[in-house]
């Protein structure tokens, strides 16, 4: 996909994104704790199951679940010399799940290194990690790319230089934004629309963290600066967590449709869901836009 049909597909309409993976593959029975990557790798009919539920909901882009299958992350479950593997053989799940008939998105998030001088690892280090992962999403046939749940701008321009040094593939970019459109490490909403489009992103916005219904104001806001889409991928509402440690998201699949549909009234031109939204969430979203 080359960024013109990017721009030419978000021109003809709202597009409709995917719902969570991670929260699904926990219904499903995956521990806390696991490398979420491997997981997958090892139940491919989970991940394909998902992912057809999502394309035969309306899901014009679907993610790949290579989240977090960067070195830095890999690492941490001594899994770092399989990062080609997890990302190539997850790519490849995902592509025969969509079947060719939604566009399949490399998925890349944040690393959890904070960059010098707040933390420890250097830009040069960390564009290396990125562009590590990104070169084996492009190479594996990734239709585009998305970073998302970025915890700030700074690593987020990083995935956008090692991006655009080894491809040239449309990148996505969603921070995790509080109701107020603050970001975690500083910065808004605004800050990061502005900043974003300018290095490359072919959509900017934001994703997890709170419920649709809290969020017409930022993106509200994103809209009124923004040259390119605005991209709206919220949780189904804030979560409980309950004695054992997991998240339960109480925004039922109608309350959560009619606030996207409200969202995109206020600019957001794609949509989809994160944390607690399954592919019912998805399919009710493209009743509520009339698909």
């Amino acid at each position: 996909m080359t960024k013109k049909e990017f721009r030419e597909l978000t021109e003809q309409g709202i597009v409709l994104l995917d719902g969570a993976t991670g929260s699904n593959f926990r219904k499903a029975g995956m521990p806390v704790g696991v490398c979420a990557e491997l997981w997958a790798l090892e139940h491919p009919e989970i991940v394909k199951e998902l992912q057809r539920a999502y394309v035969e909901a309306g899901s014009q882009i679907i993610y790949a679940p290579t989240f977090s299958a960067n070195r830095i992350s890999l690492s941490m479950h001594g899994l770092q010399d399989r990062i080609e593997e997890l990302n190539r053989e997850l790519l490849a799940l995902s592509r025969e799940a969509a079947g060719g008939r939604a566009y399949v998105a490399g998925d890349i998030t944040t690393t959890g290194k904070m960059l010098e001088p707040r933390g420890e690892i250097s830009y040069q280090d960390l564009y290396h990690v990125y562009q590590e992962q990104i070169q084996i999403l492009a190479a594996s046939g990734a239709d585009l790319l998305v970073a998302e749940t970025m915890l700030d701008v700074e690593e987020t321009l990083v995935v956008l230089d090692a991006a655009q040094s080894v491809c040239d593939l449309p990148v996505m970019c969603t921070l995790t934004l509080q109701a107020d459109g603050s970001a975690m490490y500083g910065g808004n909403a605004v800050e990061m629309v502005e900043t974003l489009q300018e290095m490359g992103a072919s959509a900017v916005g934001l994703n997890c963290s709170v419920g649709p219904d809290q969020l017409e104001s930022v993106v509200s806001c994103m809209k009124r600066v923004a040259k390119v889409p605005v991209i709206a991928k919220p949780n189904a509402g804030m979560p409980e967590i309950d004695e054992l440690g997991n998240a339960h998201y109480n925004m039922q699949p109608e309350h959560f449709a009619a606030s996207m549909k409200r969202l995109t009234e206020c600019g957001a031109g794609l949509v989809g869901g994160c944390c607690g939204t399954t592919p019912e969430y998805i399919a009710l979203l493209a009743q509520a836009l009339g698909r």
